[in-house]
């Protein structure tokens, strides 16, 4: 018997099991989707979500990339079951992404800077 069938999922008013959020649709505030979550960056120490990253494009998993967005920045929509992001598409595509062959180095925090600063956000290193 999988695990999953003897233990109950669920999801309150505020807190949502991670395997739910992955494959959460994206969209910006002019109803277009964007795209779905993919994973998301968790802060070890503090247990805080601190991107979720988003796949955009491809087709079947060809052309996919991944854009990381701050957490902050994300808003949920129960009506849409999805995220909202305040953006467009034309912006996101210009954002910080990589592919599967190009991770980026989370490591490095200048990295999440340079995200958090493209999306107008403080940077996350600095308020933790």
């Amino acid at each position: 018997m999988d695990s999953h069938d003897t233990v109950p999922m669920e999801e309150t008013d505020r807190l949502i099991a991670s395997d739910k959020v992955e494959g959460t649709a994206v969209y910006n505030r002019q109803d277009q989707h964007l795209g779905t979550v993919h994973n998301f960056m968790v802060d070890k120490s503090s247990g805080r979500v601190a991107y979720a990253v988003m796949s955009f494009g491809g087709f079947l998993g060809m052309g996919e990339s991944y854009h990381p967005l701050p957490w902050r920045a994300l808003t949920y929509n129960p009506r849409q079951k999805g995220f909202i992001i305040d953006l467009d598409r034309s912006k996101l595509e210009k954002g910080p992404s990589y592919t599967a062959d190009t991770l980026p180095n989370w490591s490095d925090h200048a990295y999440g800077k340079e995200v958090d600063t493209f999306y107008g956000m403080s940077s996350y290193w600095d308020i933790t």
